[in-house]
This record gives structure tokens, C-alpha cells and sequence, in this order.
């Protein structure tokens, strides 16, 4: 009898327990209280948009105008520099040595110039003179001779054959004189004009060589455009860089005033203003608000890229950019961080369906 009884007890005590069970789990769980909570507009009409946190002058990603290895880097990520001032160089010792080539060729080029507009040496005038004075004695001494030679030709004292050599020693006589007093003239006259012409060109173009070497070697030197401070830095000593690379060497912005670009979507751009008030809070976060003062609008409307995640947000629209500067008044902010902006708005509309706003 009593073992009779023990199954049926047991299959009821399992009951019991699955009935607890399953009561215990089926209990819903109580609320929970968001850590933080999150941000509410002020406004009863509103404009909500994401806000980027940039620099003043926006994020500029600087690059190198040649590839290279790196020679120098003279920044660090947050050092403020000012435009023009180095930020890294590409090794230069080929560019260098290129430019001392060109350089010497210069220095050759004037010299070659230099040597032909200060023709004639005074030094060579006095031995010119010389020779046209000998030539011209040369030529008197022969007409004696050739007269005298011709007075014993009549005198049937000299043969004819000698008279002829002797008048062919006064036409050299005379001939050479003649080339000493060209010669002196052309020495006297300096460098011929067209030589000249050669010579400064010549001259040009080595400058010309040396001033794109010099460009070149200034290239090698990347300097920041503008004022600002070193927001990303990546880019070592010893390593390669080249144009066009996938990610930014530098990136360098003024922070001071920090600007938040807000994108608004286009089904909403009828309803904005700029003079409307705008208010800012950090990314999911609700706490004191930031106010923003309207800087500027892109008139550009661009397809939208940054989202914000809500399930009810449409990513095939495109957004109207708004920059606003901030002022973080004692807090902390960071290029980058996101803001959940509210832009008070105007909900009136006509019949069309348009914005009266103007």
C-alpha cells in the first residue's frame, strides 16, 4: 500500500515545482531607469539634427607634394603652429646635391657672360698696337726696297724675276698690315652682340634651373596653410609616404572657436531659419545644454552620410549643412564628439504646403 504511494507523491511533488517555475519566470520584470537621461528640446516646434564638432577653420588633412621617405617631423598632435611654420620634410639630400649641379652651372654661365662684356682686355690693346706698328714698318721698309729694286731693274742691274719677288713681298707686307689693323679693330670692338645674346641666355636658363631646383627642395618641406593646432598626427621619421594616400598624414584645424556642423534634412530645410535659437547636447546625453551661434550655411545640398541611428531616421534624403560656432564655457570638447542638436522652428504652413518663413 505504501509503495503505492510513493510515485504518485513524487510526480506531485515535480508538478509543484514545475508550477513554481514556471509561475517565477513568467513574472515581468520591473522598469529600469535610464543611466542618463536623454536629451528633450526646449522648443515646442523644433528642428532636430546631428551636430560634428570641428575646427574653425574645418579639419584640413595635409598631404606631401612628392613621395618619399621622412626626413624630419617637428610636430607633435596638439601643438598649436602657426601658417608657415614646418611641419615635416621628405629627405632632401638628392634635391640637394641636384641643386649644387645647377648652382656651379650658374656661377660657369656667368662667368662666360661676364667675360664677354668685359672685352676687350685692357691687357691685349697694347700688344694689338704693336703689331699693327710692326706691320706698318714691315710695309715701309718693303716699298723701299721694291723701289729701289725697280730703279736696278731699269738699270738692268736686277732680273726680272727678282723685281717680281720683290713687288710679291710688298702686296704680303701690305696684306699683312691690313690684317693687323683688322684684327686690332675687332679686339678693340669687344664681343660680337649675338655671342652676348648667347651668353644671357645661357645665363637664364641656369637661373631658371636653379630657381626649380630651389622649388623643389621647398616642396620636400611641408608647412602648415594656416594657424592652428595639430589635431591627428600620422606620419613617423623613416617611414614612406606618397600622394593621394588612403588616410591623412596631418590633420591640423583652428580650435579656437570650435564650430559644429549640423546636417538638416531636406524635407526640413523650408522650416529653418537663421536667426532661430539653437541648442545642442552631447551625443545621448541630456545634462546643461551648449548654445550654438549661427556662422554660416553651405547651400550645397548633399546626400546624407551621417547617421544617427534611430530606427524612424531616413537615410535616403539629403541634408542641408549649417555651421554654428560653440562655447564650451569651462567644459570640455574634442574635434569629432557628436552633438544631438534642436533648432527652434516656425510650424506654420500654407495650403501648398510650403514655409512662409522667407
Amino acid at each position: 500500500m505504501r509503495r503505492g504511494l510513493v510515485i504518485p507523491l513524487i510526480s506531485l511533488a515535480l508538478l509543484t515545482l514545475a508550477i513554481y517555475h514556471v509561475a517565477r519566470t513568467s513574472q515581468e520584470a520591473p522598469p529600469l531607469d535610464p543611466p542618463q537621461s536623454p536629451p528633450r528640446s526646449p522648443y515646442a516646434h523644433r528642428i532636430a539634427g546631428l551636430g560634428l564638432v570641428e575646427a574653425a577653420t574645418e579639419n584640413i588633412s595635409i598631404g606631401t607634394h612628392v613621395p618619399g621617405i621622412v626626413g624630419e617631423v617637428w610636430v607633435e598632435v596638439g601643438q598649436t603652429v602657426a601658417a608657415g611654420d614646418r611641419l615635416f620634410r621628405i629627405d632632401n639630400r638628392q634635391v640637394r646635391a641636384d641643386l649644387q649641379v645647377r648652382e656651379a652651372a650658374l656661377v660657369a654661365a656667368n662667368a662666360q657672360l661676364a667675360r664677354l662684356e668685359q672685352l676687350p682686355r685692357p691687357e691685349e690693346l697694347p700688344a694689338s698696337s704693336a703689331r699693327v706698328r710692326e706691320a706698318a714698318a714691315r710695309l715701309s721698309d718693303e716699298v723701299v726696297r721694291t723701289a729701289r729694286a725697280e730703279k736696278l731693274f731699269e738699270r738692268k742691274a736686277l732680273s726680272e724675276e727678282e723685281l717680281t719677288s720683290r713687288r710679291q713681298m710688298l702686296q704680303m707686307a701690305r696684306e699683312q698690315h691690313t690684317r693687323s689693323v683688322a684684327d686690332d679693330d675687332l679686339l678693340r670692338s669687344g664681343a660680337w652682340e649675338p655671342d652676348k645674346v648667347v651668353a644671357r641666355a645661357a645665363v637664364a636658363r641656369a637661373e631658371s634651373e636653379v630657381a626649380q631646383q630651389k622649388m623643389e627642395l621647398e616642396r620636400l618641406t611641408v608647412a602648415a596653410p594656416v594657424d592652428g593646432t595639430v589635431l591627428q598626427l600620422n606620419v613617423r621619421r623613416g617611414e614612406y609616404v606618397q600622394q593621394g594616400a588612403g588616410q591623412a598624414l596631418l590633420v591640423l584645424g583652428r580650435i579656437d572657436p570650435l564650430h559644429v556642423r549640423v546636417n538638416i534634412d531636406e524635407e526640413e530645410i523650408t522650416r529653418f531659419r537663421e536667426e532661430s535659437k539653437t541648442t545642442a547636447y552631447l551625443r545621448g546625453k541630456g545634462g546643461e545644454p551648449f548654445e550654438l551661434k549661427f556662422v554660416r550655411v553651405e547651400p550645397l545640398v548633399t546626400p546624407k552620410r551621417s547617421l544617427t541611428g534611430a530606427p524612424n531616421e531616413r537615410v535616403d534624403t539629403r541634408v542641408l549643412q549649417v555651421i554654428y560656432s560653440v562655447q564650451a564655457g569651462g567644459r570640455r570638447l574634442f574635434v569629432g564628439q557628436q552633438f544631438d542638436v534642436f533648432i527652434e522652428a516656425d510650424d506654420l504652413y500654407n495650403s501648398a504646403g510650403k514655409s512662409h518663413i522667407k
